[in-house]
């Protein structure tokens, strides 16, 4: 992996963890996370015209990748419901890149070198480390740890889908616009299958709080998936998930979430696998 491309992917992990504090302030997280989505898909039918229609190619990976992150997006609202940021960002982020890994090696040959691997593991330790007390919460209820889970699933199989997709297409900046487009479609059609048209003006008052986070999302997710065009997708994704200090660093400045001794500690293995991962 080239610096250029290290730094791009730690810049994209901070858009990340930023747009994920804004659920969880404002409006209930369904309403905060479908606004966002919403503005995603605003912002990617402004930019259509400046770029190209994806190649055949693309196109199922581009269904299925819609399919999955509206998945994700409903049940990460879930499990901020009973979860802090503290909590439900780390295990939702760290057990994505061990499933990653997992289906890149297995299913699309895409092996790191044992560095890499190490940095990995390194990764998905510390961020399990530093979920174990998280937020307010001394212990994680069972429904937030189970949707928490579920939420990283869904991260891997988008993930993995849209790497895919991406190299399918030839043209990174093609298939972001076209996902986010179809992403903000569906998850705005998801709201309203949800909770009824009658739901929509609730949203118009927090409309720059919603352009906001669709430009932080778009921007996070838009260089990852340029990066999956550069470097091992398993790479990529476990360097995405130092977003985790991001966030915890948010949770105790902003959300005012408590800060523990072993979270700093866990912090240090994150640390560990961030610079293996960059020589791997």
């Amino acid at each position: 992996m080239t610096t250029t491309v290290f730094l791009a992917v730690l810049a994209g992990a901070l858009m990340h963890a930023s747009w994920n504090a804004l659920v969880k302030v404002g409006l209930d997280r369904l309403l905060s996370i479908s606004l966002i989505q919403a503005a995603c898909g605003l912002i990617a039918l402004v930019a259509l015209p400046f770029v190209a229609l994806p190649q055949p190619a693309a196109w199922p990976w581009l269904a299925v990748s819609t399919v999955l992150h509206i998945g994700y997006n409903v049940f990460l609202v879930r499990a901020y419901r009973s979860g802090d940021l503290g909590q439900i960002y780390p295990i939702a982020r760290g057990s994505a890149p061990l499933l990653v890994t997992l289906a890149g090696v297995f299913a699309l040959s895409d092996h790191p070198s044992w560095i890499g691997y190490a940095g990995i593991g390194l990764l998905v330790l510390g961020i399990f480390s530093m979920a174990i007390r998280g937020g307010s919460h001394h212990k994680l209820e069972r429904s937030a740890l189970v949707n928490a889970l579920v939420t990283s699933v869904f991260i891997a199989g988008y993930t993995l889908a849209d790497g895919s997709g991406a190299r399918a297409n030839h043209d990174a900046a093609s298939y972001v616009v076209w996902l986010f487009l179809l992403d903000g479609s569906g998850m705005l059609l998801t709201l309203i299958a949800m909770r009824g048209v009658s739901v929509l003006p609730q949203l118009s008052a927090y409309w720059k709080v919603g352009l906001a986070g669709g430009a932080l999302s778009i921007g996070a997710y838009g260089i990852t998936i340029w990066a999956m065009t550069q470097a091992p997708i398993p790479l990529v994704a476990a360097l995405r998930e130092t977003s985790v200090l991001f966030a915890i660093a948010i949770g105790v400045l902003w959300l005012k979430e408590p800060l523990r001794r072993e979270r700093v500690l866990a912090g240090g293995l994150i640390l560990g696998g961030v610079i293996l991962t960059h020589w791997g």
